[in-house]
């Protein structure tokens, strides 16, 4: 007798799909990086590529090696872990030696993304996880002031927070928009940041709320600082060219697992974000404060994520009642 035809088929969800996968989304993402990285070659030369190749190399072993160890199926194929290798890569100055790039590149994975169980539950920038390691435990080596003294380039936010505003007015703006400044060999690099930003806003892998905010609250705070003492603060521009900012708001910031969900809740992590660079730069001993800035505000996320907006049919009491917020 033929069997029946199953009247009701049960599936696991989700029934809907966009239509994007995580490889998708992690190769669209590395492609926007491009830019930046193809314009650190031309400026920092083999050197450059030689660190970005042992970071992104070292970051997928380092999945590997923890999916085996921790008995589950590796996920080196969706690039994620490959993806912070080269953005761990973009915070390093391009004379970093061999050993700092594999201790910091693996530390990102390992202590950034695989201990709290894999993609999707680091609370932390895995990259910046990394970074505040090798920065707190070798300041002198990743110091990128110090290790290319040889070269040419400014190096304006150590020399702001060394010799005071007299020492960078002679910068000219528009040298800090083309990269011609040390710093992270990657994150100086502004037009090709922005290349790859407006490419990431155009396949939608960005949302506007937080890089807004970001810049916003960065900008709003150094007008502050400007409008009180304009013979010893830098102007916001300068703040917004110099260092990280550019990297941090496009890039770091709007890390997936680690920034809130809610549009209001990203808006106010941008700002705290931006709002924290200017501060760490101006009273902490570090020059630029953006990857402390963003750290502080990945702390802030899941608070932020209790903002939501208000349930249809509920009340406002039943909401207050449950700790729930308005968006």
């Amino acid at each position: 007798m033929k069997p029946l035809d199953p009247i009701l088929t049960v599936a696991w969800p989700p029934h809907a799909h966009c239509g994007r996968t995580v490889i998708g989304r992690m190769t669209e993402i590395m492609v926007a990086l491009m830019p930046a990285a193809f314009l650190a070659v031309a400026a920092f030369g083999m050197e450059a590529l030689r660190v970005m190749s042992l970071c992104c190399a070292v970051a997928v072993i380092t999945e590997y090696g923890c999916s085996k160890a921790m008995r589950i199926e590796p996920r080196t194929w969706d690039f994620h872990s490959l993806l912070i290798g080269l953005m761990f890569a973009f915070l390093l100055p391009a004379s970093a030696p061999w050993w700092l790039a594999v201790v910091g590149s693996a530390a990102s994975v390992a202590l950034g993304k695989m201990i709290f169980g894999g993609l999707g539950g680091n609370p932390l920038c895995p990259p910046l996880v990394g970074w505040a390691i090798c920065r707190l435990s070798w300041p002198d080596v990743m110091d990128t002031n110090a290790t290319m003294l040889s070269s040419a380039l400014p190096a304006p936010l150590h020399q702001l927070k060394a010799f005071g505003l007299e020492s960078v007015q002679s910068i000219p703006l528009t040298d800090l928009l083309l990269g011609r400044q040390l710093g992270g060999l990657g994150e100086v690099q502004l037009l090709g940041l922005l290349a790859g930003a407006a490419f990431l806003f155009l396949r939608r892998h960005l949302r506007w709320q937080i890089p807004v905010g970001f810049i916003a609250g960065l900008l709003a705070t150094a007008t502050v600082y400007r409008m009180i003492d304009p013979a010893a603060y830098a102007p916001p521009l300068f703040h917004l060219l110099a260092g990280g900012s550019l990297f941090g708001a496009f890039f770091l910031a709007p890390d997936t697992s680690s920034s809130p969900i809610g549009r209001i809740p990203a808006v106010l992590y941008g700002l705290i974000a931006g709002t924290l660079v200017i501060i760490i730069r101006v009273y902490g001993i570090y020059p630029d404060g953006v990857p402390f800035a963003i750290l502080l505000a990945n702390l802030f996320t899941p608070l932020l994520d209790r903002i939501r907006p208000q349930a249809f049919g509920m009340r406002r009491e039943d909401i207050a009642a449950r700790g729930g917020g308005h968006e």
